[in-house]
């Protein structure tokens, strides 16, 4: 069925896995994001402390850490169907259960575990596991539109969730957002494949032929690296490996520590409830032309500075977010959002792209489940160190100066690894074989 959908489209069939890619990214990630909306009047209901609560989110990414390593055995295994739809009744399952919460450790299991072990494999990591197969020329522009879907959502779902619950409550607003993920997504994942080649097709759209064979492997700097049949335990025996999970660690850190904490922060220094759920969406507004962009730029001067570029982009929202005190006003607000969006949002794009291209092969899926406990380590990290840090200092300022460092840290470990020492992105070839 699928290979009859495939021969009739009028366009390559990759682009429709973006598709698909994009409206799961834009519902299920954002489900995760939305506990940033649920965290204050989960606060004022039940006067947690801020650190217990927001380890919640963290306590997700530990599971999902746990996880990862089997979710990458999972896809080399049985392929995105089955993962995606595990992760789709994960996520659902937890929305839905968290509205019979009235324990610290009830948050914990429903928004904590279920939603956080769901989305990841709906979301980046387990999406960027697969997705690069689909294509090598114009990877970073696929996964960058696919992964600007998570901006999309947050348009058009965060600002009017947050009305939502302002209404009618946190637990009916998690309720409709379950059932959404149920209904929209359980169908829609039945059209992936894990690679072209299960229905008859080549990476990109282009003609499966020995041509266009050699064509795809012109990108290739470091032959004897490239031949290699990676398995984890040689990836792990490389310095590449450390450096990428190194340069994970930091970006997850600093990213996910502002999610968490940037609603209750920004409202706390004098903006409304409203302000603040339309600066969250202000970020995805941005995010969108900036990851398209960035990923488009990425397939023309390499991963390595984009990914750099991205970082910069986090520098400076926790600067922004550091002078907001002093200078509290809708225009710094917003410089801070779209930095955050436009620029930060933008390692997406090649967060699949630069393992993929040092160590492709079959157990990819396995040696990029690993990395992702590193990534996940930092996103269970940072909200909870934000917290922790605030709950007992009375302030933020000390834990964004960390955030800033671990930026920095993380564009200087990808400069590192240097995936352009193994294979070159399509708009540096001419530069390497002339």
């Amino acid at each position: 069925m699928i290979e009859k959908l495939a021969r009739r489209l009028p366009f390559f069939y990759g682009w429709l896995v973006v598709g698909v890619v994009f409206v799961t990214m834009a519902i299920c990630v954002n489900a995760r994001t939305a506990f940033s909306l649920f965290f204050p009047p989960i606060l004022d209901e039940f006067g947690w402390e801020r650190g217990v609560t927001a380890g919640a989110f963290s306590f997700g990414f530990v599971v999902a850490a746990v996880l990862s390593p089997l979710l990458g055995r999972m896809m080399d295994r049985h392929g995105p169907r089955v993962v995606m739809e595990i992760g789709v009744v994960a996520t659902a399952a937890g929305l839905l259960l968290a509205t019979f919460v009235g324990q610290p450790w009830h948050v914990y299991a429903t928004l904590g575990m279920l939603v956080g072990a769901g989305t990841t494999f709906t979301g980046y990591s387990g999406q960027a596991l697969f997705l690069p197969n689909w294509f090598v020329r114009r990877r970073g522009l696929a996964m960058s539109i696919a992964f600007a879907g998570v901006g999309f959502g947050s348009i058009v779902m965060l600002p009017a969730l947050q009305a939502f619950v302002e209404r009618n409550g946190w637990r009916a607003g998690s309720t409709l957002l379950g059932v959404t993920v149920l209904v929209v997504l359980v169908p829609l994942n039945l059209l992936l494949r894990r690679r072209p080649q299960e229905i008859g097709l080549a990476p990109d759209g282009d003609a499966d032929t020995p041509a266009a064979a050699k064509a795809r492997v012109a990108n290739v700097v470091d032959a004897a690296w490239a031949c290699i049949d990676w398995t984890l335990a040689r990836a792990m025996r490389t310095a590449r490996f450390w450096w990428i999970a190194v340069a994970y660690f930091g970006a997850l850190f600093s990213w996910y520590a502002v999610q968490v904490h940037q609603t209750r922060y920004i409202t706390e220094i004098g903006f409304s409830a409203q302000q603040a759920a339309l600066a969250l969406g202000v970020v995805s507004l941005a995010g969108v032309p900036g990851q398209i962009a960035l990923g488009w730029l990425s397939d023309r001067i390499g991963r390595e500075i984009v990914w750099a570029i991205g970082n910069l982009g986090f520098c400076m929202t926790y600067v922004g977010l550091l002078l907001l005190p002093s200078f509290p006003n809708v225009g710094l607000l917003y410089a801070m959002v779209i930095a955050q969006g436009a620029i930060g949002y933008g390692l997406t794009s090649v967060f699949g792209a630069i393992p993929a291209e040092i160590f492709e092969g079959k157990q990819y899926g396995i040696i990029f489940g690993t990395l992702s406990l590193s990534a996940l380590a930092g996103g269970a990290l940072g909200p909870w160190f934000m917290g922790f840090v605030h709950d007992r200092a009375g302030s933020y300022t000390i834990a964004f100066w960390v955030a800033i460092g671990c930026s920095v840290l993380s564009a200087f470990a990808i400069w590192r690894a240097k995936p352009s020492g193994v294979r070159v992105v399509a708009g540096r070839v001419r530069v390497v074989q002339a």
